[in-house]
């Protein structure tokens, strides 16, 4: 079964979003590897437990920043998400009856996910990239404040 190659051009360049991502893509790849190699249906469904699992957390923790950061398109962004989420929790729910759907669900999470860091993510990188810069700017200016404090007062 073809397996997910990651590519420089899925790169959002916020490290923390592209680790998770990488790390779906690998939760993705064990999906194929497992019906490939093991196919077995209770290997199947832990398997696939474990990478919607991750998935949803990777989720909630785009939502967080997006949310902390003030992101203007939040909403639709959530929506998104909401949307995603009930389609797979569908086929988690079919895999745990017993239907074969690891196959379905692993190409459904790679085309989405490519879709979804290609379109959806890409806008918002410059404003979470704007909020770190600004971040990093203001812990540079509580030090220098702080060594000024220190050795001036």
């Amino acid at each position: 079964m073809p397996h997910f190659v990651w590519s420089s051009e899925f790169e959002l360049g916020i490290p923390v979003i592209d680790g998770q991502h990488r790390r779906i893509i690998d939760y993705i790849n064990r999906v194929y590897d497992v019906l490939e190699h093991d196919p077995d249906q209770a290997r199947i469904n832990a398997v696939l437990t474990d990478l919607v699992d991750y998935t949803f957390s990777h989720l909630t923790f785009e939502e967080a920043m997006l949310e902390e950061i003030g992101y203007g398109d939040f909403d639709s962004h959530q929506l998104a998400h909401r949307t995603f989420t009930k389609l797979i929790e569908t086929l988690r729910q079919r895999a745990l009856q017993g239907e074969s759907v690891g196959a379905e669900l692993a190409a459904f999470l790679n085309n989405w996910l490519i879709t979804h860091i290609m379109a959806e993510d890409a806008g918002y990188v410059d404003a979470v990239q704007a909020h770190l810069a600004g971040s990093e700017a203001g812990r540079r200016r509580y030090w220098l404040h702080k060594a000024v404090t220190r050795y001036f007062q």
